[in-house]
């Protein structure tokens, strides 16, 4: 089974994913894990892209399409694999589909931009031990101290909420598109993120293994 993970930042698709691959023992395969891999491994697309990440510019499509199309080869992916965080336009997308590779589902994990920003920009880190807390849900027993260490919790400038809101401006505009995309090929399947992790997670899992 071919699957394509779909969310916002924050939306929690990477654990979902994970998930999935565990109960259908096939891979996920991230953009950033399979870029840092091939650079560790100097493969041929690996080093361009390099060239490119050196200069602190984006890598072309191109190159990243090269770079996924050699990790579907691998053998691991033979029964199956999930995509995340690939493709993020149309015209990846597109390409996937000029490569031959056959998606079977599209899973969409829909959560509010404001439920996502007050997920992403409640997390604190501890920038002595890096334990990770949240004003909400997991709050310091003393507030900005860490637990374990006594350390200062800090935001991360990721989970600032000014950047949390452009990173979803950019999800919107170039990555949301993808599911009318694929809605029209019959293959998009929507999941309404509840609060509790695992109630998403049983909600997933119920959309992979429902027939097309």
């Amino acid at each position: 089974m071919n699957l394509i993970f779909l969310g916002a930042p924050g939306a929690g698709k990477g654990t979902q994913a994970e998930v999935v691959c565990n109960e259908y023992n096939i891979p996920a395969i991230s953009t950033g894990n399979i870029l840092r891999e091939a650079l560790k491994s100097g493969t041929e697309m690996g080093l361009k892209a390099k060239s490119y990440m050196d200069k602190g510019a984006l890598v072309p499509d191109e190159i990243l399409i090269g770079i996924i199309k050699d990790r579907l080869a691998e053998e691991d992916c033979k029964n199956g694999f999930i995509l995340d965080g690939f493709p993020r336009t149309i015209p990846q997308a597109e390409a996937l589909d000029k490569m031959g590779v056959v998606i079977d589902k599209v899973i969409d994990i829909e959560v509010s931009d404001e439920r996502i920003v007050t997920r992403m920009s409640g997390r604190r880190v501890c920038e002595k031990c890096g334990s990770s807390y949240h004003m909400l849900y997991k709050k310091p027993a003393k507030e900005g101290i860490c637990n374990a260490c006594g350390g200062t919790l800090i935001q991360r400038k990721d989970d600032h909420p000014d950047t949390v809101k452009d990173r979803l401006d950019v999800y919107h505009d170039q990555t949301e598109p993808l599911k009318d995309f694929y809605s029209k090929q019959g293959k998009l399947f929507i999941v309404e993120g509840q609060e509790e992790v695992a109630d998403t997670t049983k909600l997933v899992l119920e959309a992979v293994a429902k027939q097309a």
